[in-house]
């Protein structure tokens, strides 16, 4: 057996006191060592971490940039606003909190259907509307029970207004609240702040960088359960930017209001310097409705109109232009070698090949010259004149007249219709140019294609005589203005022409001014959107007013005043209009519009004398179809669609795409246009 020593026991404990004490030395600097990171180094995020704890910061949405008019009127501003929000992850006892706001704000059935089906679509962090613009007393009597309301926000900040509701739906869009696809591909907090609305449509979506701002933040200090102590320093927000346009207000809401109950649209621009003076598409949606968070039974109303007032038929409307290319065509014939003064007899009705291809006027106009053919707007001359020349040199005309033409405005959705030739329809059909074809587009039907706000660039520039581009946002640098290529001496022609359709025996004599020392230029056109059968034409062709709504002609007007030095000119499109009522046709409503630019009392007068005839102004006819549809229904609607901005889009979409499916008609030539009588 081996022997312990007395000096191996000490060399033993020595070691192991060693060893241990190294052990515990090593543990000491690790915890010295990390007292000392948690304590210098990561101070600051600690000192976050407890500061969190006793500090409370929330964002507050920025105050939207106004927009504006050219004369700092308000077109979409911001009103002090008290509202309530739901935050779904914070809910507790959701139907007895449903029930006491319920009960406090006064919330229809049709309010807390919509409520329980925007719960079940947001995400956990996504707020839900409950109700806006509460009086001061309701909000506070939600704000004293908030302990036993989880999950409940109320908020006092601003909300989007419009003052002109509906008249300015299409030009100006509207803000709504951000969608989870949205948060999630941003990652922005301000996106589900209570409150914080962006823009949708119209120029609020497509300006949102400049009209959002930055946001503020609040600070409150708490208790470890929350409960307010004081508020501390806060962080205001930076307001965004002010649009200002080259909008009219006051005459934006007259064409919205003189457009009547048509479905239709205008655009008034100056010719001076191609401002946009009015940019108007009726029916429209209440972009006040959109931006508060739109009932179902208002999108219901808007989603099943036949009149589509969801769709911004400025720009998404395309349509056969009809006569109203006959002055451009004139234009493009003098510069292809046809003498002005040269006659063509027209005796009803002209034989092309195998076909016959008739006039308007069934017994015929006689011999006419260029000037007797437009305000006539006789179809034989301009059948003859095109096949001479052919088409192929007519296009470039038009489309240096506007048609086809992309324009750089701040909307997202544009169509731009189409100017055809002969490469065109070899690149879109494979097929050949042909005599017919010729003649369906002098008269502006077969394949031309244009949108409301190119027909008045067309008018504004055989106004100037100029290139005009169109201009919305003020401020702006335009493009270079060139002169057309045109002489003075054949503009003046086509403007004589154009006066005389109005003041000298034309088709739009009812487009008189009655301004002392103002006359009006303008040509009338109708596009016919329904193909006629010969068994029809046997048994006679039904009138417009015989016809359903959609199978009506749509009305067109292009026009500038005054004749002899033109400040201003518009376009004016009417879908479906058939010239059935006269003063909501586009002669009455083209001499009120111009009217109002040169004498506003007259103009107001004339208004006020028909609008009650018409059920009131646009605001009055939107209140009375909501009632008569709350009051006809059995049951509540289904609810509106978790993205609005895209069915909107979808609807719009699928109403652009009807205007255009039943109009390019390869025997348009045949019938001849069809003309008003003056």
């Amino acid at each position: 057996m081996a022997r312990i020593s007395e000096a191996s026991q000490a060399y033993s404990f020595s070691r192991r006191a060693v060893l241990f004490g190294g052990g515990q030395a090593a543990v000491g600097l690790v915890l010295a060592g990390r007292m000392t990171w948690l304590a210098v180094f990561e101070n600051e995020h600690y000192k976050l971490l407890a500061e969190s704890n006793r500090v409370n910061m929330t964002l507050s949405p920025p105050r939207r940039g106004w927009i504006v008019d050219r004369n700092g009127v308000p077109i979409a501003n911001n009103r002090t606003d008290f509202r309530v929000d739901l935050i779904p992850d914070r809910l507790e006892n959701r139907e007895q909190v449903l029930a006491t706001l319920q009960q406090i704000l006064s919330l229809t059935p049709e309010d807390m259907e919509r409520i329980q089906v925007d719960l079940k679509r947001a995400a956990g962090f996504q707020p839900v509307a409950v109700k806006e613009n509460l009086d001061w007393e309701r909000f506070a009597a939600i704000s004293v029970r908030l302990p036993e309301l989880p999950g409940v926000a109320p908020t006092r900040g601003f909300a989007r207004n419009y003052p002109l509701g509906a008249g300015v739906g299409h030009l100006v869009g509207y803000v709504g609240t951000a969608s989870a696809e949205q948060y999630k591909k941003e990652k922005d907090p301000l996106l589900v702040t209570p409150g914080f609305k962006l823009g949708k449509d119209g120029l609020e979506r497509s300006m949102e960088a400049e009209l959002r701002g930055k946001a503020g933040a609040k600070r409150v200090e708490v208790t470890a359960h929350g409960r307010l102590v004081r508020e501390l320093e806060t962080r205001p927000d930076e307001p965004g930017k002010n649009i200002k346009l080259t909008i009219d207000a006051l005459l934006q809401e007259y064409v919205a209001r003189r457009l009547g109950t048509n479905s239709g649209s205008a655009v008034v621009i100056d010719v001076t310097n191609g401002d946009i003076l009015s940019m108007v598409s009726m029916p429209a949606y209440d972009p006040n409705s959109f931006s508060d968070g739109i009932s179902q039974s208002e999108w219901k109303i808007l989603a099943e109109d036949d009149h589509v007032p969801l769709m911004n038929k400025v720009l998404q409307g395309l349509y056969p232009p009809g006569s109203t290319v006959k002055p451009m065509n004139g234009l493009a014939l003098m510069q292809a070698g046809v003498d002005p003064h040269m006659r063509i007899s027209c005796s009803g009705a002209m034989r092309v090949g195998n076909g016959v291809f008739h006039c308007h006027k069934r017994g015929g106009h006689g011999p006419l010259d260029l000037r007797n053919a437009i305000m006539q707007s006789c179809d034989i001359y301009f059948y003859e004149m095109v096949r001479r020349v052919g088409y192929d040199a007519i296009a470039p005309v038009a489309r240096a007249m506007g048609l086809g033409q992309k324009f750089d405005l701040p909307f997202s959705s544009q169509r731009y219709g189409t100017v055809p030739d002969s490469a065109w329809k070899e690149r879109r059909y494979k097929a050949k140019w042909t005599v017919a074809d010729s003649l369906n587009a002098s008269i502006g039907q077969g394949y031309v294609l244009s949108n409301p706000l190119q027909l008045a660039v067309m008018a504004s520039r055989l106004a100037s005589g100029r290139a005009l581009v169109p201009r919305l946002i003020a401020g702006t640098l335009g493009e270079p203005v060139a002169p057309l290529g045109a002489t003075p001496e054949q503009l003046a022609i086509i403007r004589d022409a154009m006066f005389g359709v109005v003041n000298a025996g034309g088709t739009g004599g009812a487009a008189r001014m009655l301004v002392p020392g103002v006359a009006m230029a303008a040509k009338t056109g109708t596009a016919q959107v329904r193909r006629i059968t010969m068994a029809e034409r046997r048994g006679g062709v039904l009138k417009n007013g015989q016809l359903p709504f959609k199978l009506r002609d749509h009305a067109l007007l292009v026009c500038f005043a005054p004749a002899d030095n033109p400040k201003y000119a518009a376009g004016i499109v009417l879908e479906h209009n058939g010239h059935t009522v006269r003063n909501l046709d586009t002669p009455m409503i083209g001499r009120d519009i111009m009217t109002f630019l040169f004498d506003r009392e007259r103009a107001i007068k004339s208004l006020h004398e028909v609008e009650p005839t018409w059920g009131g102004d646009y605001t009055t006819r939107i209140k009375a179809q909501a009632d008569a549809f709350k009051a006809a229904q059995n049951a509540p609607p289904p609810p509106a669609p978790e993205d609005a901005a895209g069915a909107v889009s979808n609807i719009a979409s699928e109403a652009a795409d009807a205007t255009t499916s039943n109009t390019v008609d390869p025997r348009a030539a045949e019938r001849g246009s069809a003309e008003i009588e003056p």
